[in-house]
């Protein structure tokens, strides 16, 4: 099949499967944004979604569409290293130079640095939350508490900095990728292609800047959610 033989069908799996995972970053920063106002209608969310049937029939969903983006990245990095062979190695012109973004150039080190962020956001909340109620397993809080882990997590100052570094990573990786996946699925022609980077690179920075906001506002507590509804000194 196209799709999995030929280098254009991996560069459109790898499309639709980033844009798929777009998507779900805009919900779950929707959802990580209820926090900062109200603990008690995050955990109904987090309840909600728990290990019922349809939330780990969607997980294995996620979870496949990340498999398959990062397994094709991989794949498509080597066929263009094997395919520039040497001249992989050669410092681009000053007239290209300014052409091809860093992100472009470097999103084999983002993807790294963004799996091992994914790792650790695996364990800190889907391993103490889904997976430990799916299996019964003894956890800090109920696992369906995700405002407690939340508390937990970014009280933590190593765990702040280590999720801002996952999240500027993810911006550089997305501020490529949104316009790119829109390019290979023909959606960005003369006139558009301008519009779809400018887009994109509003759309991922409110998105980014909104998973930041969380982390800074949990490990800082000033939060409506936090604040039992005192002013804390840096809102105030």
């Amino acid at each position: 099949m196209w799709l999995f033989n030929s280098s254009i069908g991996r560069k459109v799996v790898m499309s639709v499967t980033g844009i798929s995972l777009i998507l779900f970053l805009t919900f779950h920063c929707c959802m990580n944004l209820v926090a900062l106002f109200s603990g008690d209608a995050y955990n109904m969310i987090c309840a909600l979604l728990g290990a019922n049937w349809y939330a780990v029939v969607a997980t294995l969903g996620l979870a496949g569409l990340a498999v398959a983006h990062i397994v094709y990245a991989f794949i498509l990095t080597a066929q263009n290293r094997k395919a520039r062979g040497d001249n992989r190695y050669e410092v681009a012109t000053t007239v290209n130079a300014g052409k091809v973004e860093w992100a472009s150039k470097n999103m084999l080190v983002l993807g790294i640095i963004i799996c091992l962020g994914l790792l650790l956001h695996l364990f800190n909340f889907w391993y103490n939350m889904m997976f430990a109620e799916i299996i019964g397993m003894q956890v800090a809080h109920d696992p369906a508490d995700g405002f407690a882990f939340m508390q937990d997590t970014f009280s933590n100052p190593v765990f702040v900095v280590l999720y801002i570094i996952w999240f500027v990573a993810i911006w550089f990786h997305l501020t490529h990728g949104f316009w790119s996946s829109l390019q290979t699925l023909g959606l960005s022609g003369k006139t558009w292609f301008c519009r779809w980077k400018t887009i994109g690179f509003i759309y991922v920075t409110l998105l980014i800047l909104g998973f930041i906001a969380v982390v800074l506002a949990f490990f800082f507590g000033c939060a409506p959610s936090l604040c039992n509804g005192a002013c804390c000194s840096i809102c105030c």
